[in-house]
């Protein structure tokens, strides 16, 4: 049996029962396993693949058998979802191997019981083809095309409209880029990485490499790994050599370190965050990229601190849902859509205290990595209403004549980004 298989169970257990974060999980697991790199590979397409399309898989499982997905033992039900994965859409992957290890991973997991059910319905899956029947329903179908709740479905539909949707879903199936910054201070070869140069965006490429930190690239601080809709917010704040800039809630500090590197490591950048292990890992990345112009500290950044100077420009990256990286993260869909009422009026609070910091003709940029208008569009025209000395400024630096954009994959590929740029009038 691979070992691949029993670790990509154990870490579905794991991120569903305890709602953790799958890149926390994964990373955390990857790191401390003896798995071998093609085998850990592996294990990270299971795992991730369950995860983007466990609505359709739930779907799969309620259409060829007689119980119920919320009756089952979870380890029988995380098993049965990667057969059916393994089935569907791992072509190189026998079928029949996709069938006897999981009926194997059922022993393996104590559930001896289960591995008769299992071998079943995976291979009554397979008889029929492995068809997923359509139904009259046009949201359900939708639901199991994408993998997506029709709630979430409904509301990025009703806000952006439906191609934007279907774009934005079809892309969430896709495997993300990993892109990464060059850190043009030190002038280091990236070769062993094998970089591909994006076209939009100077410094930026794209790489296909699982483990980046054992490279002696990384190791001497020669890039660090960051999103394209993150080194585009970067751009629109078009950080000045010699200036103040703050980033209010910077950890893990990727746009604190692309912003020191626009400086030419010239000038102030004040990179807080509310927690001492995150500050921690601001200034780790800033000693890796020789980055002695990022200066860290814990802060609130609701509350007012009269010792922090007057910036030039302000980076807000607030807290926000997380909806616009659910190709990253796929167990975002997942979440309640009321989880998120409570966020619009802290990232309000941030905005208008990164304000008080800000100079007269400075620039404040917001941005979230969600799409939803409550947390971006919203929080603006609220802000904009009760501070009549700031107005929205053109995103020049993007080629968009508006004030603000939500980037997505129709946008040079990008995670679902949130970008505004507000002018404090002189």
């Amino acid at each position: 049996m691979s070992n691949a298989r029993a670790t990509a169970v154990k870490l579905l257990l794991k991120t569903f029962e305890n709602h953790s974060y799958s890149n926390f999980v994964l990373d955390k697991e990857l790191k401390n396993s003896e798995l071998p790199a093609q085998e850990k590979a592996f294990c990270t397409q299971l795992y991730y693949g369950v995860i983007e399309r466990l609505l359709t898989l739930e779907y799969i499982l309620e259409v060829y058998s007689n119980k119920k997905p919320e009756k089952l033992d979870n380890a029988v039900k995380y098993i049965l979802y990667l057969g059916f994965y393994q089935l569907k859409y791992c072509d190189k992957i026998p079928d029949s191997a996709s069938v006897n290890e999981s009926v194997k991973l059922a022993k393996y997991f104590r559930k001896k019981s289960a591995s008769g059910f299992i071998n079943a319905v995976l291979r009554k899956f397979q008889r029929m083809d492995k068809k997923i029947p359509l139904t009259t329903n046009k949201w359900i179908n939708m639901q199991m095309r994408y993998s997506a709740p029709v709630a979430l479905l409904q509301k990025v539909i009703a806000e952006h409209g439906e191609k934007f949707a279907n774009a934005f879903f079809e892309n969430s199936l896709c495997p993300p880029p990993c892109m990464i910054r060059y850190n043009p201070l030190k002038k280091g070869d990236l070769q062993e990485l094998n970089p591909k140069p994006c076209d939009s965006l100077e410094h930026a490429y794209q790489i296909n490499l699982a483990d980046i930190r054992n490279t002696k690239a990384f190791q001497q601080g020669f890039f660090h790994v960051q999103d394209l809709s993150s080194q585009f917010c970067c751009k629109v704040v078009n950080a000045q050599a010699g200036e103040i800039i703050l980033d209010m809630c910077s950890a893990p500090g990727g746009k604190a370190f692309t912003i020191a590197e626009d400086m030419q490591n010239q000038g102030h950048v004040y990179a807080f965050d509310l927690h001492p292990h995150r500050v921690k890992l601001i200034q780790q990345g800033a000693e890796r990229l020789g980055l002695t112009c990022v200066h860290t500290s814990v802060k609130n950044a609701t509350e007012y601190d009269s010792e922090i100077p007057k910036a030039d420009k302000i980076l807000c990256d607030v807290p926000c849902s997380g909806f616009g990286v659910i190709r990253r993260r796929p167990e975002i869909k997942y979440k309640s859509l009321a989880s998120i009422q409570e966020l619009p009026e802290l990232q309000y609070q941030i905005l208008e205290n990164a304000a008080r910091y800000l100079k007269s003709d400075g620039i404040l940029v917001y941005s979230t990595c969600t799409i939803f208008k409550q947390e971006n569009q919203d929080v603006i025209q609220k802000f904009l209403e009760n501070h009549k000395d700031f107005e929205l400024e053109a995103l020049s630096e993007l080629n968009i004549s508006e004030g603000w954009a939500v980037l997505s994959a129709e946008y040079a590929d990008c995670d679902g980004f949130f970008i505004a740029k507000l002018h404090r009038k002189a």
